[in-house]
């Protein structure tokens, strides 16, 4: 399997997450060190949300997300900056300034099937200089045609590569290989995968999208995450050396980092817990994690209840608003029954 793997390093924006999207500019500057040392080609920062995402709804961030871009880009020697932008979140004016701070990437998410929100941001990406990515997330919810469908928009956009994300961790291998090969056959772009451990799968579910030609991968390092994490970083780059592909980063720089300075940033051990194993069982959004267990202890019901209850309302990220409507009602319902 020789071929040259392009990652993406995420734990500064979806591991934001996990910490409550409280990230300073001394951490952020640390950990950006340590991966440019490593030689890791794109780091991703930004609120979990993307740009914009720091409000009562999605969490408040504990330091401006333009503070931590501007002390990551002054980090860097080698690697680049990456941004995410959710339409309907992050605005134009949001993508702008993170430019002028020098960010190299724009990386633009809509929901599965709602690509075509996406034109007006991927067009002014593109217009300010940026590299352009397109992400359809929680890819899971719709079929093989739909989702090449909306990928086809992207590209037609003008992203330069198209990523399927499992935002729920909740595919299978067959089921990415299937959704993976169905794309290389449709688009000229490259294309990318962005898998979370939800139901242990984040490894086994990269290497099915390597294997169908997928050649841009996110990782996150020390599995730092919503939900259970994503591929983890250092153990994809051990796994990709071995299988002959090439990634550019130095594996033992990578082992240091994730052991000497992003393991001490971690509240709890990055693992597939109860309420991560739900998310993937039900397909909810991995970043709902956080809010449902907020919620439970609020109206005293179990997260899980929440969480199954999401999935089977089909509610996607943007919507977590829902989380607080949902528990109240399970609660109201059992109040009754008492």
């Amino acid at each position: 399997m020789t071929k040259q793997i392009i990652i993406t390093e995420v734990a500064l924006r979806d591991g934001s997450h996990a910490v409550a999207h409280q990230y300073t500019a001394e951490q952020v500057t640390r950990v950006v060190r340590g991966l440019d040392a490593a030689r890791v080609p794109y780091i991703e920062v930004s609120h979990g949300d993307g740009l914009g995402g720091s409000s009562l709804q999605y969490g408040l961030s504990g330091t401006n997300e333009m503070e931590l871009i501007e002390a990551a880009v002054a980090a860097c020697r080698n690697s680049k900056i990456a941004v995410l932008l959710l339409p309907g979140i992050g605005t134009v004016k949001e993508l702008k300034e993170a430019a002028a701070l020098g960010v190299k990437m724009a990386r633009i998410g809509t929901h599965v099937t709602e690509a075509d929100v996406s034109a007006q941001h991927i067009a002014k990406a593109k217009e300010l200089g940026l590299e352009t990515v397109g992400f359809l997330m929680m890819s899971h919810m719709a079929p093989v045609e739909k989702l090449v469908e909306q990928a086809k928009l992207m590209e037609s956009y003008g992203a330069d590569a198209v990523y399927m994300f499992d935002s729920a961790g909740a595919l299978l291998p067959h089921q990415v290989k299937e959704r993976v090969h169905a794309l290389r056959q449709s688009l000229q772009v490259d294309i990318g995968f962005h898998g979370h451990n939800n139901l242990s799968l984040a490894m086994a579910n990269t290497l099915a999208a390597i294997e169908e030609g997928a050649v841009r991968i996110d990782g996150s390092i020390r599995c730092l995450g919503a939900g259970a994490g994503n591929t983890q970083t250092e153990v994809l780059t051990a796994v990709l050396d071995q299988l002959g592909c090439q990634t550019g980063i130095d594996l033992y720089q990578i082992m240091d980092v994730a052991e000497e300075i992003v393991a001490p940033l971690l509240q709890v051990p990055q693992e597939i817990t109860r309420d991560s194993l739900v998310l993937g069982y039900a397909g909810v959004y991995s970043s709902f994690q956080l809010h449902a267990r907020r919620a439970a202890k609020q109206f005293g019901i179990d997260a899980r209840d929440i969480l199954i209850e999401l999935g089977k309302r089909k509610v996607v990220g943007g919507q977590e608003d829902m989380i607080i409507d949902v528990a109240a009602e399970l609660a109201r319902s059992r109040a009754v029954v008492l």
